[in-house]
């Protein structure tokens, strides 16, 4: 299957592109809410409100999935993406632009207490310096939710078993090739569970939890099995990482 894109400058083009797609899935983005919700616990009846940067907020669903669990904290979408923002101010009360190479994030070292990092890992050239600066700006102890694609996905297995190239995996900016899917979203890396963990770790993160949430582009009939895959994150379609600053 081919499948043909407008031409575009370069990456940062791409990305400022109004048809590429910046929405998370909401399954994914519940069950990412819930494990920050778990770690932060409450900021009412007492409790400290906390800092939560949604890094890469795209349109602003996954903070706006994650604020009915967070009452009482702030939650600050930022992104490079001015089109993103423009979308995600319609859900954020707080926006700003930043981006983690470059200049880096306009944040305080230390001034965040949890980041989430919602599908943005796998569109980075530099992910090295996308964790240094994520480390920077969180507070020691602080929180970091990161949710990425599975390349070791239970259906990838099998489509590589055949000689297809798995889904998520992306060989050009202008089209999809010799994979499912229609959508180009521009994915530069991919991860398994275990490639993930040592990458987190190494980056000066301790690993806190691990858990697999279901992609909602895997087509009605195979759903059950694709939900049934996430008790073993291994298999799982989206790997969510819980982390914390060392």
């Amino acid at each position: 299957m081919t499948t043909t894109a407008p031409r575009l400058k370069d990456l940062r083009d791409f990305y400022e592109d109004p048809s590429v797609p910046v929405a998370s899935g909401t399954p994914r983005s519940l069950r990412q809410a819930r494990m920050l919700a778990d770690a932060l616990g409450p900021a009412t009846g007492g409790g400290t409100p906390r800092t939560v940067l949604d890094i890469g907020c795209g349109d602003g669903t996954a903070a706006a999935t994650a604020a009915p669990l967070l009452p009482g904290h702030r939650i600050v979408g930022v992104d490079w993406s001015q089109d993103a923002l423009r979308r995600a101010r319609a859900h954020l009360s707080y926006t700003i632009r930043g981006e983690l190479t470059g200049g880096g994030l306009p944040f305080r070292t230390g001034s965040a207490d949890a980041v989430l990092f919602s599908e943005v890992i796998e569109h980075l050239v530099d992910p090295d310096a996308a964790l240094d600066e994520i480390r920077r700006v969180l507070r020691p102890g602080g929180h970091l939710m990161l949710s990425t694609p599975n390349l070791a996905a239970w259906y990838n297995r099998a489509l590589l078993a055949a000689g297809v190239q798995p889904v998520f995996s992306e060989v050009s900016l202008r089209g999809i090739h010799g994979r499912p899917g229609t959508e180009v979203v521009g994915h530069l890396r991919l991860y398994t569970a275990r490639a993930l963990r040592e990458f987190v770790t190494a980056s000066g993160f301790e690993v806190v939890r691990l858990e697999g949430a279901p992609f909602h582009g895997v087509p009605r009939p195979l759903r059950a099995l694709d939900r049934l895959a996430c008790s073993r994150p291994s298999l799982a379609s989206i790997l969510l990482l819980h982390a914390r600053k060392t």
